[in-house]
């Protein structure tokens, strides 16, 4: 199998690339979330890499790619930048399909509902990562509701996406980081999400430090004031059931944003990448695919029922 690996510069940021198979194939993008590095795709792209060009990234403050200097070098329309900047290095003037976890896949829908990538973009695998302006309206419509049933899922989501508002404190968060946590993250994956990595992830504690200023940069903005996301491209939607920071109910008007949503339930946690890799590869070439073939119907009758 081929790999390779590259830097590619965007807006001054050094960004470390890693690729997977033959670059004739149809390319397939994987974005990581948080507190990640392109590390947690890996046994997806290995699996991929026979059918599809698979690049995976180290997204700005993480793994191997440079640390911005400011706050607003990691917003929204900067990190949109990046993937803009990474398929323009290795697959020029290509369409390709894109699948996002977590942060990967919360920044990710900025590039699928916005030019210039949104013509480029074949299909959309988002996996545990709301789209910040579709999570905005979706908490607007709860809270203003006359129904308890709806605020109660409003506060409920809330509450689980406690960590969220931790990160807002000024230094203890990328503090915990730097004293320890980067130490006992992976005890915390194997006792509370029943994940083991392969190996020790070497970046660890930057990848938590530095991005925290994902959640800093953009939340509050976002949900106090979002703005319409439309996506053009298939959307394919990975719920994991058990997953502990992503509330299911979220997703339930996504689509009112995504005419072309298919959506996939899973008996899992939050790091499906890593626990059922075997799982989330197929289902992401599966739906590739059947886009490419012009099938997403039979595929959808067949596999969605």
């Amino acid at each position: 199998m081929h790999t390779a690996t590259t830097q590619v510069l965007s807006n001054g940021i050094s960004l470390l690339v890693h690729s997977w198979g033959d670059p004739g194939n149809t390319p397939l993008l994987l974005v990581h979330g948080y507190p990640d590095n392109h590390r947690v795709w890996q046994p997806v792209a290995e699996r991929l890499a026979d059918r599809f060009y698979v690049i995976a990234y180290d997204v700005r403050g993480a793994g191997g790619s440079d640390v911005p200097v400011k706050l607003s070098d990691y917003r929204m329309e900067q990190l949109s930048r990046d993937l803009l900047a990474v398929v323009d290095a290795l697959i020029p003037g290509r369409q390709f399909h894109l699948a996002g976890h977590d942060w990967g896949s919360i920044q990710s829908w900025e590039s699928v509902t916005t030019e210039p990538l949104k013509s480029r973009i074949l299909s959309f695998t988002t996996i545990s990562g709301p789209s910040l302006d579709h999570m905005g309206y979706w908490m607007r419509k709860r809270f203003t509701s006359l129904s308890w049933r709806e605020q109660r899922k409003a506060l409920r989501q809330l509450v689980s996406s406690w960590y969220i508002m931790f990160f807002q404190l000024p230094v203890i968060p990328p503090l915990s980081w730097r004293l320890g946590l980067g130490k006992w993250w992976p005890t915390y994956l194997e006792k509370r999400e029943g994940v083991c990595e392969a190996a020790v992830n070497p970046t660890q504690a930057k990848d938590g430090q530095y991005g925290v200023n994902l959640y800093r940069a953009n939340f509050q903005s976002k949900l106090l004031n979002p703005q319409p996301r439309y996506a053009a491209a298939p959307v394919q939607l990975i719920v994991p059931t058990g997953d502990n920071y992503v509330g299911t109910q979220l997703f339930e008007d996504l689509h009112e944003w995504v005419p072309q949503l298919y959506r996939r339930d899973i008996d899992a946690n939050h790091w499906v990448p890593l626990s059922h890799a075997d799982i989330i590869a197929r289902w992401i070439a599966e739906f590739a695919e059947a886009v490419d073939a012009g099938k997403l119907s039979q595929w959808s009758a067949a596999h969605l029922k």
